[in-house]
């Protein structure tokens, strides 16, 4: 669980490096005024940071995607990164269960998945302090496959488990008019119904997300990626909104985490 490895697009690509072409030489890059948030350096007192580390458990932010060429669980594995750059806090790995049949999948040309990441269950959301969902959209809104996991968690909703809980999203889109916003956008309902707390990125990126002098995915929403026909490999600057994602939801679950364990006991 929480294992990471390489990315794959195409039965042709299978590599992590960013694309070349994608973000020109910046030379004004190191003078960047306006950085992103510290967030590792902020002061964020929550119960578990008044104890000993010794004592304390490491808050759970569960990473969910559905990705069919690699482009959103790349984006998964890098917002873990960033998420376990945050001291007191762990990301975890995993995927929704598979809705098409081996034989569509072949048909369309869908990458073997090579590594052992588990698929997640209904029943293990409860156990998570944050949660952040990824996935590629279809005509504007989530892939049928992580809606269906939604569409399963009625149990769920009807104790209101998952009420508090901070979340977020992070998509990939094949076109720039393709939904990098309304895909997280119509979304927010299955948030919203659960009574979770809605965390997106806004501008904390910084400068980063003014800048219009190459092709980025990513929005206030959440981080984004442009797969293109499917091989299009991920820009530099897309992979590092991403890991923003995962520092800057790691850092509002240590501020708004609803329970810390300290010697197995539960605190509110």
């Amino acid at each position: 669980m929480g294992k990471g490895g390489g990315c794959i697009f195409s039965k042709k690509r299978s590599t992590l490096e960013a694309s070349s072409d994608q973000d020109p030489p910046n030379p004004d890059k190191d003078a960047d005024p306006d950085p992103p948030v510290d967030f590792q350096n902020q002061n964020l007192t929550t119960t578990a940071e008044n104890t000993s580390p010794q004592e304390v458990r490491k808050l759970k932010i569960f990473i969910i995607f559905y990705s069919m060429y690699g482009h959103v669980e790349c984006l998964a594995k890098i917002i873990k990164k960033g998420v376990d750059s945050i001291d007191g806090v762990e990301g975890f790995l995993y995927r929704v269960p598979e809705t098409l049949s081996t034989d569509v999948l072949e048909e369309m040309r869908v990458p073997q998945k090579e590594d052992e990441l588990p698929v997640i269950s209904v029943d293990e959301l409860v156990e998570a302090d944050g949660l952040l969902f990824g996935f590629p959209t279809r005509f504007g809104s989530m892939a049928s496959q992580m809606k269906a996991f939604f569409d399963s968690t009625g149990r769920l909703w009807e104790q209101q488990k998952l009420a508090g809980v901070p979340a977020g999203f992070f998509v990939s889109t094949g076109t720039q008019g393709g939904g990098q916003e309304t895909t997280a956008w119509t979304a927010i309902t299955q948030l919203a119904h659960h009574g979770m707390l809605y965390v997106p990125i806004g501008y904390t990126f910084g400068a980063g997300m003014f800048k219009m002098d190459s092709l980025r995915g990513g929005s206030p929403y959440g981080a984004g990626v442009y797969s293109g026909d499917g091989t299009r490999i991920p820009s530099e600057t897309e992979l590092a909104l991403a890991e923003h994602q995962g520092k800057y939801m790691a850092a509002m679950v240590k501020r708004f985490a609803p329970r810390s364990s300290v010697n197995g006991e539960t605190l509110n």
